[in-house]
């Protein structure tokens, strides 16, 4: 099983990039939590995809680190990695995005994988129910989603984005509502764009994918589109839960929406990041995961 962790962010409102800040109780990075978890549940490749001037420190860092019978392998999303015979002379500054990410990691993928932010916690429940997903023949060729409870994913420092998912009878997931600015006040969780309020147990997602390898075809063809749109090519990003959107609503294949019981944190503000420094040595403390995180 693979663990790809997508590291290319800019960070624009923590202030740095917080997927190489030193959060654990021994400089740990948030994304090792993520692998240990990965590696304990019984995955054996890393894949990371981050900046290019980031491939160096991030791969001496991990391979200094993970067991030597884990496969790592570090990609550059690089703006000028293009389907073959399509070509881009404008200007462009940031990434194509989180589905032009995933697709960077085509020529080392070859089987089913996980896909996840490497600046979020997603807990070790997580990990537990995509292997078990993953190693279920019935699932061979299905897509599913890691969600969680809404309650238990929000900032106490400002608003955030969240998916909110509305799934079948046989735990499908039918539709993601996306909303912007979903807000904590006290005991009332409101979307301030919109009024709506939420009772706090909704299954939301954060970006936890159980994919097929086919979906670096669906990527390429909606990337091809994308390139195509002088609107689009100058400042808009192709987002991997689109193709997700897509796969889901041609009816191709099903995608299971999975609920953890863990919690979820990360660092959107850089208030944050006290509290998660906390959370992750409590969990230390708890002894949940060894100190420093990989023994000798």
């Amino acid at each position: 099983m693979t663990l790809l962790l997508m590291a290319a962010g800019r960070g624009s409102r923590y202030g740095k990039l917080k997927q190489f800040d030193d959060l654990g109780p021994n400089g740990e990075l948030l994304m090792e939590y993520s692998i240990f978890d990965a590696i304990e549940a019984g995955f054996t490749q890393i894949v990371v995809i981050t900046q290019k001037d980031k491939v160096d420190f991030t791969h001496n860092h991990l391979d200094e680190r993970i067991p030597e019978n884990i496969d790592l392998d570090v990609i550059s999303q690089e703006t000028l990695d293009l389907p073959y015979g399509v070509g881009f002379s404008g200007e462009r500054e940031k990434p194509w995005g989180t589905a032009h990410a995933v697709w960077s990691a085509r020529h080392v993928i070859e089987n089913p994988f996980v896909v996840l932010n490497a600046d979020d916690y997603y807990g070790k429940d997580a990990f537990i129910n995509a292997a078990n997903f993953l190693n279920n023949p019935e699932n061979e060729n299905s897509y599913g989603l890691v969600g969680y409870t809404l309650k238990d994913t929000l900032s106490n420092n400002g608003s955030v984005s969240r998916g909110i998912c509305k799934i079948d009878e046989d735990a499908n997931l039918i539709a993601i509502d996306e909303h912007i600015k979903i807000q904590k006040n006290g005991s009332t969780i409101t979307d301030t764009v919109t009024g709506n309020v939420f009772s706090g147990d909704e299954l939301c997602s954060m970006n936890f994918w159980i994919c097929q390898p086919e979906i670096f075809e669906a990527i390429e063809e909606n990337f091809i589109t994308f390139l195509e749109d002088e609107r689009l090519i100058k400042n808009s990003e192709l987002y991997l839960p689109l193709i997700l959107k897509k796969i889901m609503e041609s009816g191709e294949s099903p995608i299971k929406a999975l609920h953890s019981k863990g919690q979820w944190f990360g660092v959107t503000y850089a208030e944050d990041r006290e509290e998660v420094v906390q959370a992750l040595k409590e969990r230390t403390e708890k002894k949940e995961y060894p100190a420093p995180l990989w023994q000798d």
